[in-house]
């Protein structure tokens, strides 16, 4: 049966880039946009079904949404002009983990991957603007978010409460730094601003000493 689904899908993958190849020749359409997207879709799709078909096959949810991501980023990339594409690979990965977790609850591991790939997401779109504290803010800040989530998940063998309380250490040490870069991106951001204007202000003064002294000093020479 395995042999077959594959057959299955190798064959589909074949005759589409057959079919894009062809078209590409007849110069219908630019095929170099659509195999490699073609490609991955079709590898992510052989391990999603693996997955689909048996609570055994929960490993296969990852390499499938590794796969199906860069189909999404290539995509992405063609049809799309925004800088973002690259999330949709630590999206499809987080989502990949999540099903790992929601397959077996005892791969409770998973959700801090999850929260990891989660938080990459929100990274790559951020604007160049704010680069440095603010990345290294959301980065601990999304951290502490996938420990204290992975804290209220169910979880086989977790005692009476069913949930994992040593998490709680690791999302209050995190939670801690991402505040402490969050209040120091802002603290500069503030700093500069402060700079400017204090410049702007003695830039000012420096004006009215100048033009003051100029006045009174020509005054001066005309009495003289």
């Amino acid at each position: 049966m395995k042999s077959a689904n594959a057959s299955i899908i190798a064959g589909i993958v074949l005759i589409s880039a057959g079919v894009l190849l062809l078209l590409d020749l007849l110069n219908v359409i630019e095929s170099a946009a659509y195999v490699p997207m073609l490609i991955f879709a079709a590898i992510g799709a052989v391990f999603l079904s693996l997955f689909i078909r048996s609570p055994e096959n929960w490993w296969a949810a990852i390499p499938g949404s590794v796969f199906l991501g860069l189909a999404a980023v290539v995509a992405a990339s063609q049809f799309t002009d925004g800088g973002a594409g690259a999330s949709f690979l630590f999206l499809f990965m987080a989502a990949g983990f999540a099903a790992v977790y929601l397959r077996q609850r005892g791969n409770w591991w998973a959700v801090i991957p999850s929260g990891v790939m989660l938080t990459l997401a929100v990274i790559v779109t951020l604007p160049q603007d704010l680069q440095g504290m603010p990345v290294a803010a959301v980065l601990f800040l999304g951290l502490a978010a996938a420990f204290g989530v992975l804290s209220l998940v169910p979880v086989p063998d977790a005692g009476t409460t069913g949930r994992l309380k040593w998490p709680l250490i690791p999302a209050a040490v995190l939670g801690v730094l991402g505040v402490i870069f969050a209040v120091q991106s802002t603290a500069l951001l503030i700093a500069a601003d402060i700079l400017v204007l204090t410049l702007m202000i003695l830039a000012g003064v420096a004006l009215l000493v100048y033009a003051y002294r100029a006045l009174h000093g020509g005054h001066g020479k005309a009495h003289g």
